[in-house]
This record gives C-alpha cells, sequence and structure tokens, in this order.
C-alpha cells in the first residue's frame, strides 16, 4: 500500500493489470482493479491510493486520455442515442471490465512492438475504445458530458474556465451566467458532476498548483500560497495541512527525499 497522493484526473479510461487502486472523490470512495475500470468525463480532483500491490507483484495500470470532441463526432458517426436524460451525472464511476474492452486495450498495447504501424492503427484502436464506452454501462455518463447543450457539458465549461482563472477571486454568480445557468442550478449540478463544491473545486486547484510550485520550481510557501491566489499565508498552511496531512514545509522535504531514494515508498503486500 502507498501513501495517499492528491493530484488531478483528467478525461480519461484507466484499466488495471495488477493490483489496486483507491480513489477519494469529495466525500466519495472509487475502487478499481483489474475488473474494474474507471473512467473520468471531465478534470476532477482526487486522493489516490494503490491499495493492492508488492515487490512480487507491483501496481501495473495504463490510462487512456478520452478527447470530448472525438467522443462527440463518433457518437454522431455510430448513430447512438442521445442520453435519456440532460441532468448531470458524477464526472468518476467505476465499470465493469469487458472482453471486447481488454481487447482493444490489448491490441493498442501491442502496437508498441509494430512503431511503422501506429499512425494508422492506433486511432482506430482508440476509437473501438470509445465506442466500447459508449455502449458499456457507465456509456451514459460519457454521453452527457459529449452532448452539445447538457447541463455537464456546461458544467465543464465551467471547469475549464475555473482551471485557467483559480488564482483570482470566484464570484459564482458571474460563472453561473458564463455558463448560461441560474446560481441555484449552477451549485446543483456543479456538485453531482463533482462531488464538491465550485469553490472547494477550486481550492484543491490551488492548493495542488502551489505544490507543484514548491517542489518544482522550489518556492517558498508563502510565495507560492501568493501566486495561487491565497491572500494569507497562515490559512494557505491550514488548508494545505488539512489536504496533505503536514504542513508545506515537511511535506515538501518529504517528497524530495522519496524522489532521491532517501525514504521507502512502504509498498506492502
Amino acid at each position: 500500500m502507498t501513501e495517499p497522493v492528491s493530484g488531478m484526473y483528467e478525461p480519461s479510461v484507466c484499466l488495471v493489470a495488477q493490483g489496486a487502486k483507491r480513489v477519494q472523490l469529495g466525500d466519495e470512495t472509487l475502487v478499481y482493479d483489474a475488473n474494474h475500470f474507471l473512467i473520468t468525463s471531465v478534470h476532477l480532483p482526487t486522493v489516490v491510493q494503490i491499495i493492492e500491490a508488492s515487490p512480487e507483484k507491483p501496481y501495473l495500470g495504463l490510462r487512456l486520455m478520452l478527447d470530448l470532441r472525438e467522443v462527440s463526432q463518433l457518437m454522431l458517426d455510430s448513430n447512438l442515442p442521445q442520453p435519456r436524460t440532460q441532468q448531470s451525472s458524477r464526472g468518476m464511476a467505476v465499470g465493469e471490465v469487458t472482453v471486447p474492452l481488454i481487447s482493444a486495450f490489448q491490441r493498442l498495447l501491442d502496437l508498441l512492438d509494430e512503431e511503422k504501424d501506429v499512425p494508422i492503427l492506433a486511432p482506430m484502436i482508440q476509437r473501438e475504445i470509445i465506442y466500447r464506452l459508449l455502449v458499456g454501462d457507465q456509456g451514459a455518463r460519457l454521453r452527457q458530458i459529449a452532448s452539445a447543450g447538457s447541463q455537464s457539458q456546461q458544467i465543464a465549461r465551467a471547469i475549464d474556465w475555473l482551471k485557467g482563472n483559480f488564482a483570482n477571486p470566484l464570484r459564482i454568480d458571474e460563472l453561473a451566467t458564463k455558463v448560461n445557468m441560474s446560481t441555484s442550478t449552477f451549485h446543483h449540478h456543479f456538485r453531482t458532476l463533482t462531488a464538491m463544491s465550485p469553490l472547494q473545486y477550486q481550492k484543491m486547484l490551488r492548493l495542488n498548483e502551489a505544490r507543484r510550485l514548491m517542489l518544482t520550481e522550489r518556492l517558498d510557501a508563502t510565495t507560492a500560497a501568493f501566486n495561487v491566489g491565497y491572500e494569507s499565508a497562515s490559512q494557505f498552511s491550514r488548508e494545505y495541512s488539512r489536504l496533505f496531512g503536514t504542513p508545506p514545509l515537511r511535506d515538501i522535504t518529504h517528497l524530495r527525499r522519496m524522489a532521491t531514494g532517501d525514504l521507502p515508498t512502504s509498498v506492502s503486500a
């Protein structure tokens, strides 16, 4: 078992060949393993932990990024029905792995040994994978986010805006207006899709970016806090400790020691 790691999941599908992972999304917990895939339809801040692995059987997994424009085009090309409801649903879910889905992923991996075939065959196989997802048990979630005018797509637009503007003060009513929603409707569907409020989402973006700035650009905690939009260094430290389990300096020192091999990664059976 590894330590929990905070980060962003992008629109993607994740499969596991060996081991298992636990994902914390807001107050919800999802687990996926060799029999279950994880599908994410929007950018979501999460806390992830490998819960099944050992030196003899390390965790093995793969992720395929999803381009929602390709999903929309495939829905049109294959004449798949629009989702029965325009209501939002959670932007992350676990589905059952099927033989056709595994087969497509296996053929995609096999292309690694045939580099000359990748430009031609890889897009075809990726398209097949998207199709298998669209017609599978979690396909409705993907169809919702890719359907023009759906409430899920409106929230996805708001998420895109937040990703580029998280350091600025957040005015919920203005953001709701940007995506043509009332404030109350926006709040409801944002929480439905992301399992958190817009302010909580913004906080996760800020804290993860601050962590990156301290780790990779070696900014001190106060400078990183101000760069991501905090006005109070003490508030930043409290919220950072709450999310990552330890104050900024101690956390970054620990991460750097792990990166250089000075600390064990604590994987056990």
